[in-house]
């Protein structure tokens, strides 16, 4: 597996993947974890705090997910594009939930210098931090779900245009440049609207 996630997108769109995986097709399986694993991989490290990082890896957190998701394909059900992509993401955050939750119950054994100073944010900072993730989240949730998928692609998973639209099966790079724009002018609203 790739960590680049720099790879060229191949222009079948995930759905078509899908399809092609559950007929047992592994060239479809190696496109679709290609595909998404250095994106995933990027979101996941944005998300697993430094302390949780040494008890697992990111990317073995990221290969997991797309093991669960492979493994698990057969119940999925895709109903529009960018359906396949939220499930990814769902089971991602969960499992940094996990993470997370896992190394929250075992003390830490950590080195303290002398000139020791605060690298974590303050609580204030985190509470902000955390509301304005809820609002967002809380946004994009009441947006259509190409459009949520587009800008979790584009802001989350850094795709590129093309990408986008290789993904969600659409004309253009342009054409899911003009999507995403008008979704995240739309998001940028109904988080104002919280």
């Amino acid at each position: 597996m790739t960590e680049s996630g720099n790879a060229e997108m191949h222009p079948e769109s995930t759905v078509q993947l899908v399809h092609r995986i559950r007929h047992g097709d592994s060239v479809a399986r190696d496109v679709l974890v290609e595909r998404y694993f250095g994106a995933l991989h990027r979101w996941a490290r944005g998300r697993l705090p430094r302390y949780a990082r040494h008890e697992m890896d990111t990317q073995d957190l990221v290969q997991e997910t797309l093991i669960r998701a492979l493994d698990r394909l057969e119940t999925f059900e895709s109903r529009e594009p960018g359906s396949f992509l939220a499930y990814l993401r769902q089971i991602l955050k969960n499992r940094v939930r996990d993470e997370i939750r896992k190394v929250g119950r075992r003390p830490r054994n950590e080195e303290l210098h002398d000139n020791l100073e605060e690298q974590a944010p303050s609580p204030i900072e985190e509470a902000i931090d955390r509301e304005s993730w809820e609002r967002y989240e809380a946004a994009l949730s009441r947006l259509p779900k190409q459009q949520q998928a587009g800008v979790i692609m584009r802001l989350e998973l850094q795709f590129t245009h093309q990408q986008v639209a290789d993904s969600l099966g659409m004309n253009s790079a342009n054409a899911a440049r003009m999507m995403v724009s008008r979704s995240i002018v739309k998001l940028t609203e109904l988080m104002d609207d919280e």
